[in-house]
């Protein structure tokens, strides 16, 4: 399987687990929209931070609050 986990990159709280066994990832009007293996969706305001293939996670970067 080559599924992997996404996390939010924030500054204060460092990464904090979005979602589980991710399969697909799709641009969604000003965010994106993450499908699970079981076909749950997520929708988030949010950008690709980096992806590691080899460590199976996503990194979000969410826009910030002020």
């Amino acid at each position: 399987m080559c599924e992997a986990n996404a996390y939010l990159v924030e500054a204060e709280q460092g990464e904090t687990l979005f979602m589980e066994s991710v399969d697909t990832i799709e641009p969604f009007e000003n965010g994106l929209k993450l499908t699970d293996i079981f076909g749950r969706q997520k929708f988030i305001k949010a950008s690709i931070a980096n992806v590691s293939l080899l460590h199976h996670r996503i990194m979000l970067n969410t826009p910030e609050k002020g």
